[in-house]
């Protein structure tokens, strides 16, 4: 059961939380970014996803959540200004001394909620799977877009859901309205064509197209997303496609959690991370 009407972790006492454990071993861990989207809504938005997935499934399914991780893995998008990352090695250290931590309190199941569609999924897998083999628990990551990702293309504008395009747009117009200025909603570029695309922003491809994986840097990334820095089309975004888009999300990660309490988790013995 959630004590004191909150599922984070931070806004609960030691002793509720060994309450909760007695009951229950699942925690999300939300990890979001800290970069550009568009000139119509803030940094925020990769962080905004995860924290809104997390705490909608942890109150549907019970469940903890730990604070959100604000950095991830944005190295390209330095092109702009505010963006702050964290090298791949950090961020797979950082994530492991979390998972080590609340795995060691008796959490044996956790789900990275990952707010970074895609970019962050290479150092996540990592950290996560080190987690499993090191430890014994079941540790998964639910990306954002691609948890649903068909009932999100039902919603929203085809090919229109890029970086800061209609689905992102639509879920702040939702979630956080007052950061949204649509006034200044734009039209962003598609992949730049030949054989295969390469899309600017690393995310994931529509089904349309033929793709192959290149990082790019932050100069290939200005060159190809000025001046908006948007992928997809921002001004369809509605908030009420943005509240569908995340109902659907929480829906399917609440499935998901409610999936891995049914598995088998046998723990190593663990360390504090030092």
């Amino acid at each position: 059961m959630l004590l004191d009407n909150s599922c984070w972790l931070q806004e609960l006492t030691w002793a509720k939380i060994r309450a909760h454990l007695s009951q229950d071993d699942v925690v999300l861990v939300p990890v979001g970014a800290t970069e550009q989207h568009g000139d119509h809504t803030p940094l925020l938005v990769d962080t905004g996803w995860a924290i809104a997935v997390a705490e909608g499934a942890a109150i549907a399914a019970k469940a903890l959540v730990a604070p959100p991780l604000h950095f991830g893995w944005s190295s390209h998008h330095l092109a702009y200004p505010g963006a702050i990352t964290l090298r791949p090695e950090t961020m797979i250290d950082v994530l492991l001394d979390v998972g080590e931590s609340l795995i060691y309190h008796g959490f044996r199941r956790i789900v990275m909620v990952n707010g970074n569609r895609i970019a962050n999924l290479p150092p996540m897998e990592i950290a996560a799977t080190k987690l499993r083999f090191r430890t014994g628990a079941y540790v998964s990551i639910v990306d954002v877009g691609l948890i649903a990702r068909r009932e999100v293309g039902e919603i929203c504008a085809p090919g229109q859901n890029g970086h800061a395009g209609d689905s992102e747009t639509s879920f702040m117009l939702h979630w956080r309205p007052d950061l949204v200025d649509m006034s200044k909603a734009a039209k962003g570029k598609q992949h730049g064509g030949g054989p295969f695309a390469t899309n600017p922003m690393p995310i994931e491809p529509p089904f349309d197209v033929n793709a192959v994986s290149v990082r790019p840097t932050d100069a290939e990334f200005l060159g190809a997303s000025q001046p908006t820095g948007i992928g997809g089309d921002a001004t369809v975004a509605t908030a009420e496609k943005g509240k569908a888009v995340l109902e659907a999300i929480i829906a399917n990660t609440v499935r998901h959690i409610e999936d891995i309490r049914r598995k088998s988790v046998t723990i190593k013995p663990v360390s504090i991370p030092i």
